[in-house]
């Protein structure tokens, strides 16, 4: 079985990957702005690097993700809170990256969805699926982790991480036009990461190791 190093690594390396991405995506597009631009306008269909960047930045990220989240729950108390959690994690973020790398939106990401594309439309059910569920799947972590000793302030960040992230996304979809379109999903995107990257740092506190020990012996 892999060990807790090795998977703290493909959490950490995945989530910098992709927030390697969106950075260098959005330096490469002229006049782009990180404020009132969807990440996803950086690797549109017709950007000059967007290929260079959904196959060396989004798809990798979302495999190691994927990867992750299947892993790691096996490291964290059993609770079918937990297991729920991040298995909602490995499809929402970790398998919709993927997705969204392999089907890219129009010029622009179409807002109006004037005579979209398949890929756009696939890319906008992917997005919306995304930010519905991790919110969610974030906080049942939180609970899961309620419930067990040792775990009270990793269940507490997840809760926070989970509820703040949601009413992001609320901000997000109730002003589409908004001027702050690029900074409010960039707030939505850093809780993940952030979660993410915690999560992955939990796994490899000895005293976790410790902890774990015991209770698979007891």
């Amino acid at each position: 079985m892999m060990n807790r190093r090795v998977i703290s690594l493909i959490g950490i390396s995945g989530v910098s990957l992709f927030a390697i991405a969106y950075v260098v995506g959005g330096l490469l597009v002229e006049n782009y702005s990180f404020v009132s631009q969807y990440i996803s306008e950086s690797y549109a269909i017709d950007t000059e690097y967007g290929m260079v960047l959904r196959t060396f930045g989004y798809i990798p990220s979302g495999i190691l993700i994927t990867l992750f989240c299947f892993l790691a729950y096996r490291k964290f108390p059993s609770s079918s809170l937990i297991k729920s959690g991040f298995y909602g994690l490995s499809i929402f973020y970790g398998i919709a990256t993927i997705m969204t790398g392999f089907f890219p939106c129009d010029s622009g990401c179409n807002p109006d969805f004037v005579n979209p594309s398949v890929s756009q439309i696939i890319h906008s059910l992917v997005g919306m699926l995304t930010y519905a569920f991790v919110p969610i799947s974030i906080v049942l972590i939180g609970l899961g982790l309620k419930r067990s000793p040792g775990y009270s302030r990793l269940s507490q960040k997840a809760i926070i991480y989970g509820v703040v992230s949601g009413a992001l996304v609320i901000l997000l979809l109730s002003n589409p036009a908004s001027n702050y379109i690029g900074l409010i999903q960039r707030g939505i995107e850093s809780l993940f990461i952030i979660w993410v990257i915690t999560c992955a740092i939990e796994l490899i506190k000895p005293t976790k190791d410790k902890m774990h020990s015991n209770l698979s012996s007891a």
